[in-house]
């Protein structure tokens, strides 16, 4: 037998009695802690989670030029204001919106129009803090898509960590086409 007969004789499907069951998924994370399911898939994407006062202790620490805060749950009094035009944000270092839920199977955060006001923001920003409460946690994506079929919201997104990427020469670019680094706190509602 030549070896391409031998390699196309690998690549035939299978017989039918050769399929393996499908693993028995209930929607639940292993465990059964939302929390710490998703607070695992985010750190897995290099993201960071953490409480209102380390975030506090955090913001205290760094120096940023411009910040962008439109969530409805932390108050900044030296945010600017959304600009007519997404131009206007390309030196937004620091960008604070609140996520509507995230998804504790992989970290993914449901962002809605109301929260951005301008699309650009999640990925015009340097570095993007997202409030979410921990009690808006679904296990599934599948759960997830249940939940945004209700959405009046024109537009929505689901961002799951800070942007890279290993496409070129299989060498990792943190914030190649977005945040570089994407912090979640947790708010307690």
């Amino acid at each position: 037998m030549s070896s391409r007969s031998l390699i196309l004789d690998k690549l035939r499907p299978s017989k039918k009695s050769d399929k393996k069951p499908l693993p028995n998924w209930e929607g639940k994370p292993e465990n059964g802690d939302l929390v710490e399911s998703f607070s695992s898939a985010i750190q897995a994407n290099k993201g960071e989670v953490m409480t209102a006062q380390e975030f506090e202790n955090w913001l205290k620490s760094q120096e940023f030029a411009q910040i962008l805060c439109k969530s409805h749950h932390f108050q900044l009094p030296n945010s600017i204001p959304i600009p007519s035009n997404a131009h206007d944000l390309a030196l937004l270092n620091l960008a604070i919106l609140d996520g509507q839920f995230g998804t504790a199977e992989n970290g993914a955060i449901w962002l809605e129009e109301e929260d951005l006001q301008l699309r650009a923001i999640p990925f015009i920003t340097e570095h993007l803090v997202i409030i979410l409460s921990r009690k808006r946690l679904v296990a599934t994506m599948h759960e997830a898509y249940n939940r945004i079929q209700d959405s009046s919201s024109g537009f929505g997104l689901f961002l799951a960590g800070p942007s890279k990427t290993a496409d070129i020469e299989q060498s990792l670019v943190i914030g190649a086409h977005g945040a570089k680094s994407l912090r979640v706190v947790w708010r307690e509602d």
